[in-house]
């Protein structure tokens, strides 16, 4: 069971569309809104984690006011359980106006003069019987209540935990297993350090290990990544894989929530912040809070095809919104060669984004024989989306690209110059919405079965 402790508060998006200024001011004008909201601050990172299909308990004070009954509704409806210390006042809540995934404006109300009530001895007890903890500090209080530090304390050596800073929030406490704070809460928590490069971010780790005592301290530094600091050994560096970011809100709860859970799977701590910042990266390509389903109807986690699919979607949606051209291709991509090389980059040339269709392993099998793949898909979905041309790289496990084409419907569909269109399934499928079905030479002599062939000669010699 993962434990989450921390402040909740009740977050709320307002899109619209903005096309126009007002004639008052220049501002933009919002229309045709609509509204959702969704825990947040420790409740977002509690419902991450049960989305994961965690058992997930939440320790926060929750206040008596119709805001805070719909965001205990909210935690209930993602399969949260949560203990509520009790919260004097109003209910914190952060509004968002937003226009194409974008935040234009945002309204901080309620949370003002609120005071957490004591922890309870059901809220002490269920911390000892956590296999993982969280704390989720936002700086309103639950993270420092006298018995739950006291508890906290005593369990730090035992169970790991990990504590999410927050400038106006308080110290972790003893034998924390890892810290996370961001970039500037690092600078803010260790003055006296200058630079904000790898460098400084490594130094800001160490001063904060020995100031909080952690056994490890992970700086968050956004689209680059991480960097861990434990012990006196050289600091791990966990770069970000290539995300187009549209919304980062949540990004933090979700790379706390998903190192605390590979924590309390036996994961090292360098395991937990890799795993972290591929989680969180995948979580802003997808959208960010904004985007992410928490009911308990929705899926208990996105598989990482799903990640790479939302991704996808979220590059299109952008390249659209620029009056840019989406192109698509398809292909097993197994012994990425130079034919491959040469045909992406011509295919990229078509328009503003490629976004790859891979045949999943079992797939290629039914294509290519029982000796095939010779590289499993995660990697050669890896090799591809490393290639500048390649935009997002999206499996699929039919034989033909087809469900995963009408799902991005791109503008363009490329293949190779060895087929001829009338013998593409896919052909017809891409005309259904305007698309248009291209064919691109390959470059002669270059293929993965050539590649085998010769290896295998050389090597019977």
């Amino acid at each position: 069971m993962l434990v989450v402790v921390g402040d909740a508060l009740l977050d709320r998006d307002l899109d619209g569309r903005a096309e126009r200024l007002s004639p008052e001011a220049p501002v933009p004008v919002l229309e045709d809104l609509t509204q959702r909201a969704r825990p947040g601050g420790a409740g977002l990172a509690a419902a991450l984690a049960a989305r994961d299909g965690r058992e997930v308990v939440l320790v926060t004070a929750l206040a008596d006011d119709e805001p805070g009954r719909e965001l205990a509704r909210l935690l209930d409806d993602a399969g949260v359980e949560v203990i509520d210390l009790g919260l004097t006042g109003t209910t914190p809540e952060k509004v968002r106006l937003r226009s194409d995934g974008r935040t234009l404006l945002r309204l901080d109300r309620g949370g003002t003069g609120n005071q957490v009530q004591a922890a309870n001895g059901r809220a002490t007890r269920i911390l000892g019987s956590a296999t993982s903890l969280l704390v989720a500090d936002y700086g309103r209080g639950v993270a420092g209540d006298a018995r739950l530090r006291q508890a906290l304390s005593a369990l730090g050596p035992r169970v790991p935990i990990v504590w999410d800073p927050h400038p106006r929030g308080h110290e972790p406490t003893a034998s924390i297993r890892l810290v996370t704070p961001n970039a500037g809460e690092a600078a803010r928590f260790a003055p006296g350090i200058s630079g904000d490069g790898l460098a400084a971010a490594t130094e800001r780790g160490r001063a904060l290990v020995r100031k909080w005592g952690a056994v490890g301290v992970a700086v968050t530094l956004g689209k680059k990544g991480a960097v861990l600091v434990s012990g006196d050994g050289p600091p791990v560096v966990v770069p970000a894989p290539a995300a187009a970011t549209t919304d980062p809100c949540g990004a933090g709860d979700r790379f706390a929530s998903t190192a605390a859970g590979m924590l309390a799977d036996g994961a090292l701590l360098s395991e937990a912040v890799t795993g972290a910042v591929m989680a969180a990266s995948a979580f802003v390509a997808a959208g960010g809070a904004s985007a992410v389903e928490l009911g308990r109807g929705g899926v208990a986690s996105i598989s990482p095809t799903d990640d790479k699919v939302l991704r996808a979607q979220t590059i299109i949606a952008q390249t659209r919104a620029r009056g840019g051209t989406v192109v698509a291709t398809g292909g097993c991509f197994d012994l990425i060669h130079a034919g491959h090389v040469r045909f992406l980059r011509q295919a990229r040339a078509l328009g503003d984004c490629l976004i790859v269709c891979l045949n999943n392993d079992a797939s290629v099998r039914r294509l290519k024989g029982p000796g095939r793949p010779l590289v499993p898909e995660e990697d050669r979905a890896a090799v591809l989306s490393a290639l500048d041309c390649v935009d997002a790289v999206v499996i699929f496990d039919e034989d033909t690209p087809e469900t995963i084409l009408a799902r991005l419907q791109p503008d363009v569909f490329a293949k190779g110059g060895d087929y001829a269109v009338a013998d593409l399934p896919e052909a017809e499928l891409v005309e259904t919405w305007g698309g248009q079905t291209v064919l691109l030479p390959y470059l002669e002599g270059r293929s993965t079965t050539h590649l085998v062939s010769e290896a295998v000669r050389r090597f019977a010699r």
